[in-house]
Formats: C-alpha cells, structure tokens, sequence
C-alpha cells in the first residue's frame, strides 16, 4: 500500500532544489513580520514611548552615519522607513524568481519524468494485468495521479509551508513581547489545527472511496467507446446511458451530501473558533497593555500579527482540503508504479541493444512443456515435440485445447509450470528477452493498427528498412493489390485501431509487417479465422509463398489453412493427440479427420 512517504519520493530527485525554494519562500513570509512590527514602534516614536534596544541601536548607527542628532524623530522615522522599503519595495522582484519560478520547475520536471516513468511500468507490466484492468481505467488513474501531484506541489510548498513558517515566527514576535499571549495563541493554534486534521483523515477515506467509484465510471465509459459499434447493434444506448447515470448520480450524492457537505462543517466551525480566538487576543492584548506591561506599539504589533496568524488559517485549511481531494489519486498513482514488474518484460533501452543480437536457425524444441494459469488447472500437460528450421507447423484442435498459450509461452509472455522450450538447443529462457523477441513475429486474429500512415505501421519493427525491402515485403503479403486504391498510398492515414481498412487488408498489412522484421520464426496465429472466403484465399497465398523460408508456425480453426504444413500436432485438452501431415492424420480416423469432416461438411452446405 502507498502512503504519505510515497508522495514525497516523488519530488526526491530535486531535493536540494525543493529545500532552498521553501526556506527562501518561508524566510519571506517571517519578513513579511517586519511591517507590522515598524508600524508598531512607529506608533511608540509618535506618541514618546520607548523604542526596542534594538532598534534603537540601529538609530543611533544612522544617525552617526548621517551626522544627525539620534533623539529626533525625524531620524527615528527615517531608520523605519528605511527598513519598511528594503522590505517590500526592494525584494518584490527577487522574490518570484527565488519561489514560483522554482516551485513549478520543480513540479513540472517531476511530471515529465514520471510521465516517462508511467509510460515505463505501462510497458513492463504482465500481460495479465491487462485482461483484468482496461486502457480507460489505466490511463486515468495515471493522469489523475500526476497531474494533482503536478498541482499540489507549488502549493504545498510555495504556500502552506511557508504560511505554517509565518505561523511560527508570530509566536516567537509575541513571545518576545508578552509570553502569556503567546502561549495562550499557539494552544489555539495548535487545538484547531488538530481538530481540522482530525476531520481531514476521515474526510480522506471517503475521497479514497471516490476515487474508486470515478475510476469504474471512467473504466466503463472507455468500454462503451471501444465497443461503440456493439453497443449500437444491439440497440443498447438507452440501456448505456441509464447505467451511467445511475454511477454519475451515486457519485454526486456522495460528493455532495457527504464529502462536499463534510468540508463545509469543517470550514463552519473552524471560522467561528478562530474568530472567538482572535477576540480573546484582542481582550488579552488590551489588558496588558493597560496594566502598563507592553507600549501602545507592541499593543498595535501583537493584535496585528495575531490577525495575519489566524488569517492565516483559512487558506491553509483550503490548501488542506485541496490536498485531501488530490490525496486518493496520488496514493491509487503510486500503488500502480509500484506494481511487480511483469517476468515478460522486454528492454527499456532498445538503443543500446547491437542490431540483430541473435540468428537463429529455427529449430525449436517443446520439451514435457506443462502450464496452467491458476496451478490447480493445466492448460498444457506434458507437450512434447520438435520443429525443424524452416519446418512449417501447424497446431490445431478445438477451442480451449491450449494452441495460444502455447504460442504465448513460446514468445515468453509466461514461463511454463514444468519443462522448458528450447531454440537451436538454448533454453529460451537462458536468452535475453528482448533480443530473443527480436527473431520472432507474429500475426495475429486481430492486428493491432496504430493510429499513423500505413508506412509506419509497416515499418513499426524495423523502423530502419528500405522502402524497396517494404515493397518486397508488401508484394508477398498481396498488399501491393490494394495500397494503390488508398488515396495517399503507403502515406495514407489509416485510423484509430485501422478502421479504414478492411479485415483482409489489416491482416495482410500484419504480414508484410512481421516480414519487415525478417524473423526466423514466424507465426500466424488463427490469422484466417474471421476472414471472409477471399480475403481468407489471399491471405492463404500469401502465407504459402512465405512456407520454407523460415521456420512457421500457424494455428488454425480451418483446417485448410494447414493442409500443405510439413506436420500437424492435433491438440485436446491441453494434450497432443495426434501428429503427422495431413494424409496421414486423414488415414487415422481420429480428431483431425473428424474436425476436418465437419468443416468439409460445412464448405459444402455453404
């Protein structure tokens, strides 16, 4: 779990930085005391009342300096004229520099750093975490989390610090004048500070708790978006709409009539308490001086700075419950940084890595692979059989027989409960993930298309190739039959996800695009199943031109994507049931010559 030290790690990086911009800022706010305190003796010098040794000391300085006679008035009030406007006049221009202009370069390096930072862990996490969290959810606990830390930073450090500061230096000007009002404010002081952080901590839960529910709301909005064509089929709008609605109106009740509702009580009784404080000053203030026990000056002096003080306490109490608001999306922000790098996570530093760091001959090994997600339930048992470099494989079998969590471990995004896979006789395992990766594609049943021209989205593995060995790349794959139709060519923009491509065309692009990066293990992964009977034959040409090149994995659904495949491993239930070409799985009556009988069947019902 995230706490408080976890926020405060996030600024460490500029620590040195953060520690001379607060204590400039807050050895501003103590000077600001001067004011007062001049105005107070200012008062004494008026009305013939003793002026502070100090100051006094400092008048007869001047008036030596000056060749004056120190007993004037003149002099005295010139001396604290003088220090009035170093004061304010003189450090107006330094101030900003020494406290904004550091307090926000702080905060914003910060956010670019754990931008890239968050773009990191988004990128080294398991893949598992994304089946169970979506990208609306992830991305807005990342933008909540460091934009409030983006925000409250300048705030905490360039204003309720050096306010608390403030706080700290009238006590001691009071203490220096009367010791019991001075004890009796910081009693005050502390009594209603503790009291508001008191409510703050619970006040803080229920932000925790809201946090969540804006969470699933935002989790679910990114749903509909992405399902948008889903949602309309079905006539499901209404329905939509309706259920977030009732989230928005849960979410408002608990905003308003609990937290909103919340801070306004705080805010209530802590401006009534400092207001009866700010009279008892006055009351405590007014006796003494009286009694004959402070001047007219330190009268003025004390009352004015007890009024900054408790002035004072509403923004800080705003700056508190600004805090508490941002607190749950930074702590939720952290927790996510702080989750365990997944055991498929390839290199961050690509740059570093030499160019084609391994050449494979092709030859892969499942040795007794077993696997199961949850360890009480294997999804494979005991796999066992050998690839040939430059062997084309097909791996078939009934939905759920394990033909993808194969693949998944074969590309090392879970390691296998028991066995090992080995390629040209290593252990996949004893390599270097990223560069291993690097010797691998695929194709999957739905290409993933970024939202960018169709070049870079050919180009996406290998950023550096030729635009001849693209075009190559693209004639075997059959992209070539329809980059002319498209109105910028390579160059055109094909949309968010590729909507402004056809199934057949995404799948081709995928294929030209896994022979950009010339692996010597290439698979297709049910790369037909949701094609249509064209789209599915030209995919089919193409893949057959790639046969005998490198070694091929394909899995499949339809059993005529793989019937010219130099070996056939039938998978059921986790288990290889059968194995050999497609005659001689036809010949042994068994699965194969099953599903093949019924996609056959199928066909010609068609």
């Amino acid at each position: 779990m995230a706490n408080f030290r976890d926020i405060l790690k996030y600024y460490s990086k500029y620590k040195a930085i953060a520690i001379f911009s607060i204590t400039a800022s807050s050895l501003f706010e103590i000077i600001d005391l001067i004011v007062p305190y001049a105005i107070g003796q200012i008062l004494n010098v008026l009305s013939d009342q003793p002026i502070d040794r100090p100051l006094l000391i400092l008048i007869e300085r001047v008036a030596t300096l000056t060749n004056s006679d120190p007993e004037t008035k003149l002099v005295a009030l010139g001396t604290i004229l003088g220090i009035i406007f170093i004061v304010t006049v003189l450090r107006a221009p330094i101030q900003p520099w020494i406290g904004s202009w550091y307090h926000w370069l702080i905060a914003l390096k910060a956010r670019k750093d754990h931008n890239k930072a968050a773009i990191g862990k988004i990128l080294s996490l398991p893949l598992e975490f994304y089946d169970e969290n979506n990208p609306g959810r992830i991305a807005g606990r990342l933008a909540r989390g460091i934009s409030n830390q983006t925000w409250t930073y300048p705030e905490i450090a360039g204003q309720l610090i050096p306010k608390l500061m403030r706080v700290l230096g009238i006590f001691v000007v009071i203490l220096l004048i009367e010791k019991w009002i001075a004890i009796a404010f910081l009693i005050s002081f502390v009594v209603i500070l503790a009291f508001t952080i008191k409510d703050l901590r619970v006040l803080i839960e229920q932000e925790k708790l809201l946090d969540k529910y804006e969470e699933n709301t935002e989790s679910r909005t990114s749903e509909i978006i992405t399902n948008i064509k889903t949602v309309k089929a079905f006539a499901n709008e209404a329905k939509e709409l309706k259920r977030q609605k009732e989230r928005l109106e849960r979410q408002y009740t608990m905003v308003v009539y609990r937290i909103h509702k919340g801070y306004v009580k705080l805010a209530t009784w802590e401006r009534t308490l400092v207001q009866t404080c700010v009279f008892g000053i006055l009351i405590f203030t007014l006796i003494s001086t009286l009694r004959g026990d402070i001047s007219l000056g330190h009268f003025i002096t004390t009352l004015t700075v007890s009024s900054m003080a408790y002035s004072e306490l509403d923004p800080i109490a705003q700056l508190a419950e600004v805090f508490a608001r941002r607190y749950a999306s930074m702590l939720r922000f952290h927790e996510f940084m702080a989750l365990p790098v997944g055991k498929d996570a390839g290199s961050l530093v690509p740059e570093h890595l030499p160019q084609n760091p391994y050449q494979f001959k092709g030859a892969i090994e499942f040795n007794h692979i077993s696997f199961g997600y949850d360890r009480d339930r294997l999804v494979l048992a005991d796999i066992n059989f050998t690839i040939e470099p430059y062997q084309t494989v097909a791996i078939v079998g009934r939905s759920g027989s394990g033909k993808s969590t194969l693949i998944k471990l074969l590309f090392r995004y879970f390691n296998p409960s028991s066995g090992a896979i080995l390629i040209d006789d290593r252990d996949i395992h004893s390599l270097d993930v990223t560069r291993y990766r690097q010797r691998l594609a695929i194709v999957h049943q739905d290409v993933d298309i970024f939202n960018g021209t169709l070049l870079d989205n050919l180009t996406y593995g290998n950023p550096k190739i030729s635009f001849s060995a693209v075009e190559k790349a693209c004639h075997i794959a059959k992209v070539d039959e329809f980059i002319q139709e498209l109105p910028g060519g390579y160059y055109t923009i094909v949309g968010e996800r590729g909507v402004r491509l056809s199934g057949g065309q995404r799948q081709r692009l995928g294929i030209a695009r896994a022979l950009i990066v010339d692996p010597d293990v290439l698979v297709f992964d049910e790369a037909t199943s949701s094609l249509d009977y064209e789209s599915e034959r030209s995919i089919q040409l193409a893949m057959r031109s790639i046969f005998g090149t490198r070694t091929t994995i394909i899995i499949a659904h339809r059993l005529s994507t793989v019937r010219e495949a130099d070996k056939i491993v039938v998978l059921d239930s986790g288990r290889i049931v059968e194995m050999g070409n497609h005659e001689e799985l036809l010949n042994q009556q068994g699965i194969y010559h099953r599903l093949h009988s019924l996609q056959e069947t199928g066909e010609l019902m068609a």
